[in-house]
């Protein structure tokens, strides 16, 4: 399959929401909104659930489930109050020691003139930072597509998974395509050389895993059997072994080439 193939699977009304994979992976969820600055920002979702007897909470990007959800929804392309409701809530699993799960559907950050005005890229840069040192356990998982910072922003964890068909890159095809070749016409040759796929990015040790998608119920099968197996071992470390392990895994991407 070529890489664009991907990006058009990926962008597809085919990947399920954010909730879908709340609703099959988790129990007991219950929603918490608002970043306590500007307002709630629908195109993130999170709060509290079980992942079998474990507390974790859990984040995800939702792109909508109709015209009209995905237009509240803003398409998943979130505002900086998504951002920073994601931290609230990733700052509220460290002090009561909850794993974090991400789940990461996003052409981008919704970049409108109101988000800039509200501090976007200020958002995002205060995610990473403190992601980066956060004091427990992080997995997210790219479910559809990945867009530049942010996808990023809910993507500093210990263990990155991509669905088999989903993509994860700094720009969409079609804007690299602009910038690189001047003609955004150019963007399957773009999405081949970005190397957005997941068997590509595993074999640069961008991601860790890659969890099969033809049938979405095994999917989420495998999602939870997986996340039941993995969670313990970080669940295990001290607080501030799981902020090394993190800081060394990013550390150590790209060490070889």
């Amino acid at each position: 399959m070529k890489a664009m193939d991907n990006v058009l699977l990926a962008r597809s009304k085919r990947c399920p929401g954010g909730l879908s994979f709340i609703e099959h992976i988790f129990t007991g969820f219950v929603e918490f909104h608002g970043d306590r600055r500007f307002g709630d920002d629908r195109a993130v979702i999170g709060g509290l659930a079980y992942l079998g007897d474990t507390p974790i909470t859990v984040i995800a990007s939702e792109k909508g489930s109709d015209a009209k959800d995905r237009a509240a929804r803003n398409f998943g392309s979130a505002h900086p109050e998504g951002y920073r409701k994601a931290l609230r809530l990733m700052k509220q699993a460290e002090k009561f020691h909850r794993p974090v799960i991400c789940l990461i559907n996003t052409s981008g950050a919704f970049c409108g003139i109101g988000a800039e005005e509200r501090g976007q890229g200020q958002a995002i840069a205060e995610n990473l930072m403190e992601m980066t040192a956060l004091r427990t356990p992080v997995i997210s998982i790219l479910t559809g597509e990945g867009g530049s910072g942010g996808a990023l922003a809910l993507a500093v964890a210990n263990e990155v998974w991509m669905l088999e068909r989903s993509v994860y890159s700094v720009i969409s095809p079609e804007g690299c395509a602009s910038i690189l070749y001047r003609d955004a016409k150019q963007a399957e040759l773009a999405a081949e050389n970005l190397k957005l796929t997941a068997d590509h990015l595993y074999s640069l040790g961008v991601i860790d895993a890659i969890i099969p998608d033809e049938n979405y119920e095994d999917s989420y099968r495998q999602l939870r059997r997986k996340l039941l197996d993995i969670l313990p071992k970080y669940i295990a470390m001290s607080p501030s072994e799981v902020a090394e392990h993190r800081r060394l895994r990013f550390r150590a991407i790209g060490a070889n080439f």
